[in-house]
């Protein structure tokens, strides 16, 4: 496996975990059960499920009108995005 595809790999696992944690949390907030953590959810975008994570904004309708979420998880995307360019550009 090559380091692209293992790169690849991780972001699709993480897009993964960041979409379903929300999707996780909507449901638990239905339900008025235990909830994860914002900082959790945030971590888990920062550490590349952002992509997840704003799909499931959009889709579940979760954390929309949330001012952090508004705010970093774009910014993770963006952060994301420059690590990517600047690295395939050296």
């Amino acid at each position: 496996m090559t380091v692209y595809s293992s790169i690849l790999l991780f972001y699709g696992v993480m897009t993964v975990i960041g979409f379903v944690s929300m999707w996780r949390d909507k449901r638990q907030a239905k339900q008025r059960a235990w909830r994860t953590p914002e900082a959790t959810l945030l971590t888990i975008a920062f550490l590349g499920g952002a992509l997840g994570t704003l799909l499931a904004m959009q889709l579940v309708r979760h954390k929309t009108r949330t001012a952090k979420f508004q705010l970093f998880v774009p910014l993770a995307i963006l952060l994301h995005a420059t690590v990517w360019i600047l690295w395939l550009r050296s």
